[in-house]
């Protein structure tokens, strides 16, 4: 599909799974991804799938806490897990819980645990993948390595701003 960004064909990233990262946490973590990534990414449930069951044992489980909590109040307020929601619907319950506007802490509240282990997590996973950085314009990012070519190509013009250039 052409102006889509497949996180399907992503590399570096190691699988490991254990108790903590379940198919319905996973499935979760998945809908969040849904709500929060930009729509031009697709392949979003074996990306999520992929990069969190990487992550240590002890970042799996204080995920899974923080989706438990979410699931809690997606079904105290909808009546439903919150990966049963329309997207929509996902999206009213993370801003009715104020994610989108809280800080980020792990010893924090529940909004802003979510927010740091569901919601931050997912972005970091995202913008430092090689398919998800070049939704910002960044062809190599740290860690992923780029290949001779990469380094071989002098910047583009479009890179310089007006005080960069100067006439001599």
């Amino acid at each position: 599909m052409a102006g889509q960004f497949g996180l399907s064909s992503f590399e570096g990233l190691n699988e490991r799974h254990d108790d903590a990262m379940t198919d319905t946490v996973v499935r979760d973590l998945a809908a969040v991804a849904e709500v929060v990534y930009p729509s031009a990414v697709s392949g979003i449930e074996e990306f999520v799938r992929t990069y969190a069951g990487g992550l240590p044992d002890t970042r799996k489980q204080k995920i899974a806490s923080a989706v438990t909590e979410l699931n809690d109040y997606a079904c105290r307020t909808h009546g439903n897990r919150f990966a049963d929601l329309p997207v929509g619907d996902r999206d009213s319950v993370l801003r009715a819980m104020a994610v989108d506007r809280t800080g980020s802490s792990p010893d924090g509240n529940i909004p802003e645990r979510i927010r740091y282990y569901v919601v931050n997590q997912l972005l970091y996973g995202l913008y430092t993948s090689p398919m998800g950085s070049r939704l910002l314009g960044i062809e190599n990012p740290v860690g992923h390595p780029g290949g001779f070519e990469s380094y071989q190509k002098e910047p583009s013009q479009a890179a310089f701003t007006a005080e960069d250039q100067t006439d001599e």
